[in-house]
This record gives C-alpha cells, structure tokens and sequence, in this order.
C-alpha cells in the first residue's frame, strides 16, 4: 500500500471511530439511558452540591466576624521572663538536653553568640472575671520571674501569680485593673465532634497577638497515657483549628463565643501545627480556676486505689465495657478500702456512666471534692454490684500547686524556709532509697530527700539527707499531707519535736533504720 494510501485509510477509521462514540452517547441519552454509562453506582448515589447564595455565604461570614469581635477584647499576651545566671548559661545542646518537654515547648534556646541574661517565653491568657483575673497554662508561667500582660487594647500591665496547678497545667494570674472586658464560659458538655470552633492567641512570635484561626472538633474526651504526662486530670478536646506555640494558655470557643477549653498542648513531628491540637474542657477550667482564686490551691478527691486498663479478652469474658478499670491494689484506710472496694475488681462505670476508657477514672474522680459521694458500677466474680464511696482527699497537694507572689501558701513556703525537699515513700521512692538502702515496706513517714546545709533543719536540728520523719510532736507523719497539718498547728517561733529514722550502717553490707529524736524551732 502506498503512502497517500495508507494515511487516507486512518483518516477514514479515525472518522468512523468518533461518529460511533458521538452516537451511542446521543442515542443513549435520547432514550433516557445516560445514567447507564460508567458505574451504576457511583451515578446513582452521586449529589450535585450547590455554591451558596451570596447571601449565605455572607451571613456565615459575619458569624466568624461576631465571635473575634466579641471575644478578641477579652484575650491577652503574657510575655515571661526568667533571670538566668551567666555562669549557669549552657550551650544549645546541654540546653535542649537539660530541659523538661515544656521549656524546649515554651522557651527558647540560647544564642550562639552567648545565652541571654534573661530567657524570655511567650503565651496566651482570657480575662475570665472583670477584675484582672486571667487564666492560662501552668507551663506559661511556671518559674518566671516577672510576667508582663499585654492587652487588645494595647495597655500593658504587671501580673502576679494567683495560683497555679501543675496537674492540670492551669494558673491564674492577675492584673491591677477594673471593668475589663471578660470572656462567657459555655455550659459543661456543650461540645459535639465536628463543631465549628475558633482559637485565640499569640502564635510563634509577639507581633502575632490577638491571632484568630477556625477549625472543628475533632474529638472529645481525648485521653492517652503519653497525655497524661503533661496533664493528669484531665481529659481533652482535640481540635483542627491551627494552635502553635505561643497560643498556649489561649481560649478555644464556640460559634457564640463562649470558652469551651483552654489550648494547651499540639501533637506534631516538627513542633508546628499539623492539625492536632487539644484544649482543656471549660468543666475543668472552671474548678481548677475556681479553686486557685478563691484558696490558692486544689483539692481533689481520692479513691485511694492503683487500677489500670482492662484487657480486650477479659472485657469480653466479664461482658464489661472496653473502657473498665481494674483494681491493682486497695490502699488500706483509704476511701476505697472503707466503702469495700477489693482489689481484682472490675470499675466499669461512675454514678451510672459507662467508663470510656479507663484513665478516665482518675480525671473524673480528681476532679471532684473530698467528701463528695460516688457511686461505683463494679464487676465482682460475674456479678455487677453498686459501692457507695465517700472520697477522701488527694495527698500533696499543697507541693504541688504554687500559690501569688502577694499570697503565697504556707506548704511551699514553710518547706523552703525548713531548707527541706520532702518526698512520699510511694513505691517509685521506695525503690530508688532501696538501691542505697534497705528500706521496709513497714516504714511509713517521709523522705528527706535533700537539705540545704546552711538552714537551721541542717544546723539546729541536725536533719540529714536520707532521713525519714515519722513524727513531729509525737504525731505520726505517714506522708507530706500530715507534714504540713502538722507542721501547719504549729505557732511561728514554737519548737517541734521531730521523730525520723536514719540509716546506719551494721556491717559492710548490711544496715537498718533507726529512730532518732531531735527538735526544730519553727521560722518566725
């Protein structure tokens, strides 16, 4: 065949190929087959979405701008500083070596060209009262010396600390003004998953303040034991909308404006937003917020057991929720103890609800009060049976949440001026003393774990590293909460009789601990 042959013949097919396609498609959609061509399922399922009006688009539009404007007023920048040594200044290494994940999370590293006088970090606060009180994250004002308050009206101002809870990563501080603008609390439980949500903030850098960014909620009730390392008590609200250093402490709200959750922590491969943000739920905010205003502290209730999580197969043998918790160990004397809780128990639900997973059982009951009463769903030997429980109070309390420069409690406060670091023989302490000494689980007091030697505790006293004090003024002292009672009746200037047992040595390799008796005049 030729070659003007050959092309005139693929021409011709060519031609014949696309009138055949143009009309099975015309012939199909004349009588009504069209829905036929491709897969009958995706055809038939298929919704064609139509734009919004303009005038819908508008008026969601003004519901993003109603809540910043709304809620904007009442957010603020908390700038941070801590003094830092110049003969302590570390390298970017030893830094990054040497900090907890919240500083390498919060401050920055020192410079190559020398480390600053001063480390300076950056967070996020609302105005939840009228009268200056601010609430933020324990991390953005946890050792600074001096805090400084910018508000979205540009006036700056002087914060103190009015109390602080580092198991829940809540603060409250405070600033000298009247007739601020404040943000609304939404009703506990008022959050549903893939609700809009805005965040509010101070995102990576100062000029950034007064940040807004949107998303929904992810998820609720978020709980997992890589985040119950920053934040005991509670459970949280996972969220899309862009939080980034700097927006900790900042609120999280509603399409009407109300605080839903504080923003508090990200989940992220680069230490960036990548879309997994968690928020402390109002519920929470409001105790622990509370609490801190009205006494500088938190008290919670205490069940007084050690549980963990409850294998899938023993769930399906019991026919227990997949969320239970199972009794390890009953704490004798405790609230648990004395409602007839035994260990081997399953706790499948609070006061008629259903566990969801089992760390939950610690938030909610931390997140009551001493003497509050609690009803138990327990699984014993296949039988469901209800304990009514009368919470005690959580141990340590007191060391554990810092108090206002102009308030300071009495806890922190008396152990520094004693010059002592005092720690519960729990079972972590037990073991770390075990390695030096031999400590028996029949010993029941509290560790000295360290003393400044110039104090009087070192001088007077003759307090040493190591001891143990079971009493003070013949009163037994089982751990740090019966310390500071104790400690607590005792009028300044007054001497106490102190009780500890002291290791002492029997052989080359063998010791034990005996009493030893001494007296401590308390600091005036």
């Amino acid at each position: 065949m030729s070659r003007p042959q050959f092309f005139s013949t693929l021409v011709l097919v060519a031609v014949v190929f696309v009138a055949g396609v143009l009309f099975a498609t015309t012939g199909a959609n004349l009588f009504d087959q069209g829905h036929r061509i491709g897969t009958d399922t995706q055809a038939s399922n298929s919704k064609i979405l139509r734009a919004p009006s303009t005038a819908a688009r508008l008026e969601w539009e003004e519901a993003f701008i109603n809540v910043a404007d709304a809620v904007n007023p009442a957010v603020v920048q908390i700038r941070s500083e801590v003094r830092i040594e110049q003969s302590d200044a570390p390298n970017t290494w030893e830094w990054e070596r040497e900090r907890t994940p919240w500083e390498r999370f919060f401050f920055q590293p020192p410079q190559p060209n020398g480390f600053p006088p001063v480390r300076q970090g950056l967070g996020s606060g609302v105005l939840i009262r009228s009268d200056g009180y601010i609430v933020t994250n324990n991390h953005v004002i946890e050792s600074a010396d001096k805090l400084q308050v910018l508000l979205h009206d540009g006036r700056t101002f002087t914060a103190a600390v009015v109390g602080r809870d580092a198991n829940t990563d809540l603060a409250v501080i405070r600033i000298e003004e009247e007739d601020l603008p404040t943000v609304t609390l939404a009703p506990p439980g008022d959050v549903q998953v893939g609700q809009w949500v805005m965040a509010f903030g101070s995102p990576l850098d100062a000029a950034l303040d007064n940040t807004v960014t949107a998303g929904i909620v992810s998820a609720i009730g978020r709980t997992s034991t890589r985040l119950s390392q920053i934040n005991l008590y509670s459970d949280f609200i996972q969220t899309d909308a862009a939080i980034n250093r700097g927006n900790s402490g900042g609120p999280l709200v509603n399409m009407s404006g109300q605080l839903i959750g504080i923003n508090s922590a990200i989940l992220s491969p680069t230490g960036n937003n990548a879309g997994i943000g968690f928020a402390i739920p109002v519920s929470i905010v409001d105790n622990v917020a509370t609490q801190l205003i009205e006494k500088g502290r938190v008290d919670r209730g205490f069940l007084g057991i050690n549980f963990d999580r409850v294998s899938r197969s023993l769930a399906n043998a019991l026919d227990a929720p997949p969320g239970s918790a199972q009794v390890r160990q009953v704490i004798d004397d405790s609230a648990a103890d004395k409602a007839g809780v035994r260990t081997g128990d399953i706790i499948a639900g609070i006061d008629g609800v259903e566990l969801e997973d089992y760390l939950l059982l610690r938030t909610t009951i931390g997140n009551k009060a001493p003497g509050d009463q609690v009803l138990l769903d327990i699984i014993r030997d296949n039988n469901r049976i209800q304990l009514e429980v009368v919470l005690g109070e959580l141990p340590d309390q007191g060391l554990q949440n810092r108090d206002s420069n102009d308030r300071q409690g009495e806890d922190q406060e008396n152990i520094d001026e004693l010059g002592l670091q005092l720690r519960n023989l729990n079972r972590e302490n037990r073991e770390i003393l075990q390695e030096r000494f031999n400590v028996s689980e029949e010993i029941q007091g509290v560790w000295v774990q360290s003393i400044d030697p110039s104090s009087t505790a070192y001088d007077e006293a003759d307090l040493r590293a190591n001891d143990i004090i079971v009493e003070i003024n013949r009163e037994p002292v089982k751990d740090r909460s019966d310390f500071r009672r104790i400690y607590r009746s005792i009028a300044p200037g007054d001497v106490l009789l102190v009780k500890v047992l002291r290791f002492q040595r029997t052989g080359e390799e063998t010791g034990e601990f005996l009493p030893l008796m001494t007296a401590l005049t308390k600091p005036e």
